[in-house]
């Protein structure tokens, strides 16, 4: 709740009027007890109709004000709820995409998202109702039991004597329902996990029928999460059972001891009648904090998994004193110097060993190599997903560890191999490179990478929105639409993870003749599969197990190096005509 309140203090206002909202419908629900007894004492034993009017009508505008006062703090408690919850999803949101790529391989996504919907659910019920219903409950149980006092205060004593019987089972029952709110936060998220995960790749799922399994490990995580809920829900029933059974329990006694004092003519009826009623306020109001309390150890769960995702630290912050941009228009020029590397977690292989290479500005090479060779590494690397172990990356001269993510990573464009396409429209998955681009530039690149034809047959044109990750189109579309977005980020250094040799020839075809268009003017790295694309290229390197072999033309490396020449046999075969 700390945490929580560091978001809930730039709207001091709205919590100071709900606050004053608070403690008038505490003050005025406390008032009504005083009016109870005057109604008895001065309004029934005097038997004086007029008596009887002035005390209903008292009673009738405390009744009003409590309406007023009740409506006002609903209102501010529910927008401070709302707002605040926004505020925190931002933030959360915000800072998860400046995380590392590497912190969402260690962590699942759908159990991230998770925390977007069920933990804040929670902490939107809790800010925006619980935290109300809890503080109104705690004024109502301090001030009845002040008011108990000044009714009666041998009563009271009575009562305040088993007070510590109704507090040790609140803190008992209060921390292992805290414990298991958590728990059960995390089954959730599970569930929620395995169906986003199956629903995603539903087309496998049933290409190897896979529902029975499915069906099967469904139930057991579903019963899992089953299970610590409804221990939860037994501790906080518990709670409440032993709660009520001993506050009203000692009203009961009260009542009786009351009664006899009455009969006796130690105190008034109407006296009684006040004490009676704090008293059930009080029961009330303990009975409220006991099931509260139960919710507040629930949000407390959810909130540290959500607060644990924010004090997540990037694995290599730059502070924005050392993060500069670059002197000027970037050319292009990228020199590699001593690069090493190896993923987190398996720190005992090295995805790249003292790779060295210098790419000249407007230069197209292609990596070549074969499974693991480091080429998708090299890529990471160059836009700092990952830091190196060891070396430098220089463009133009500047290395890049001295510059703003940002700035770095405005001087590439990435078409990667399984292109990334967003829920939305058409022109909005071109427009992702640069959101401010009018629609006469985002046809323009359309049209360059032969992709307009195709987006105009679509039902809306631009405008058709496409499914999750681009379903309902075809990859030779989707690679054009990739291209499509590159050409519009106009970035000077291309990255390239050509994708051709999956898809039919007329689709590999189109790209192939946008290929020029894309390449003219840039620098460009190729990760490459097609021979043609090795030809086209200035230069080739040939990695091989995180190493640099060489660095040529093809027909220089065909004689030389075995590895390549093994590729262009294996590896690099042109389609047949």
């Amino acid at each position: 709740m700390k945490l929580v309140i560091g978001f809930i203090r730039p709207y001091r206002k709205a919590v100071a009027g709900a606050l004053v909202a608070l403690v008038i419908t505490a003050g005025i629900t406390l008032g009504l007890g005083q009016g109870l007894r005057i109604l008895v004492d001065q309004g029934l034993a005097t038997q004086s109709s007029g008596d009887l009017a002035r005390a209903m009508g008292l009673f009738f505008i405390l009744v009003l004000g409590l309406a007023f006062g009740s409506f006002a703090r609903f209102y501010l408690v529910s927008w401070i709820g709302e707002r605040v919850v926004a505020d925190i999803r931002k933030q959360v949101f915000n800072h998860l995409i400046d995380l590392h790529p590497g912190f969402f391989e260690q962590n699942r996504a759908l159990e991230i998202q998770s925390r977007f919907t069920a933990d804040t659910t929670v902490l939107q019920s809790v800010i925006g109702s619980t935290v109300s219903i809890a503080l109104r409950n705690a004024l109502m149980l301090a001030g009845g039991l002040l008011l108990l006092f000044v009714t009666n205060a041998r009563l009271a004593g009575i009562i305040m004597l088993g007070f510590p019987l109704v507090i040790v089972p609140i803190l008992f029952f209060g921390r292992r329902v805290r414990k298991l709110s958590r728990l059960s936060q995390d089954r959730v998220a599970d569930v929620g996990s395995y169906v986003g995960e199956n629903l995603t790749q539903i087309k496998t799922v049933q290409a190897f029928n896979h529902q029975p399994h499915d069906r099967r490990f469904f139930a057991e995580i579903s019963e899992r999460a089953f299970n610590i809920a409804r221990e939860r829900i037994k501790q906080r029933a518990w709670l409440t059972t032993l709660v009520i059974s001993l506050v009203m329990g000692g009203v009961g006694i009260v009542i009786w001891i009351g009664g006899l004092d009455v009969i006796e003519g130690r105190i008034t009826p109407g006296e009684l009648a006040a004490f009676v009623f704090y008293s059930l306020l009080v029961g009330v109001a303990a009975g409220a904090i006991s099931e509260v309390i139960g919710e507040l150890q629930r949000a407390a769960g959810s909130a540290a998994r959500l607060f644990e995702l924010l004090q997540t630290r990037p694995a290599f912050a730059r502070p924005p004193e050392q993060a500069g941009e670059f002197p000027e228009p970037v050319a292009g020029h990228i020199a590699i110097e001593g690069l090493s590397f190896s993923y987190p977690g398996r720190s005992n292989t090295q995805a790249l060993t003292d790779v060295s290479l210098h790419i000249h500005a407007g230069e197209t090479l292609a990596l070549v190599g074969p499974s693991g060779a480091g080429k998708s590494t090299l890529f990471d690397l160059l836009m700092h997903f990952y830091q190196p172990d060891s070396g430098h990356i220089h463009i133009d001269h500047t290395d890049t560890a001295t510059v703003s993510l940002s700035a770095l990573r405005s001087c590439f464009s990435l078409v990667p191999q399984n292109p990334a396409l967003f829920h939305g429209t058409v022109a909005d998955n071109i427009r992702y490179a640069r959101p401010e681009a009018s629609q006469a530039n985002v046809e323009r690149a359309a049209r360059i990478a032969h992709a307009h034809e195709f987006i105009e047959q679509l039902p809306k044109g631009y405008l058709t929105r496409l499914g999750d990750a681009g379903l309902g189109l075809s990859g030779g579309q989707k690679q054009r639409l990739a291209i499509a977005r590159a050409l519009l980020a106009d970035a000077p250094i291309l990255l390239l993870d050509e994708a051709t040799s999956a898809l039919d020839a007329e689709s590999e075809s189109l790209i192939q003749q946008a290929m020029p268009a894309l390449t003219a003017g840039r620098t460009t790295l190729v990760i490459a599969h097609r021979l043609a694309t090795v030809r086209d290229a200035d230069r080739i390197a040939v990695l091989d197990q995180g190493r640099l072999l060489a660095v040529g033309a093809h027909d220089v490396l065909i004689r030389e190096n075995e590895l390549y020449r093994r590729l262009a046999a294996l590896q690099f075969r042109e389609p047949p005509e």
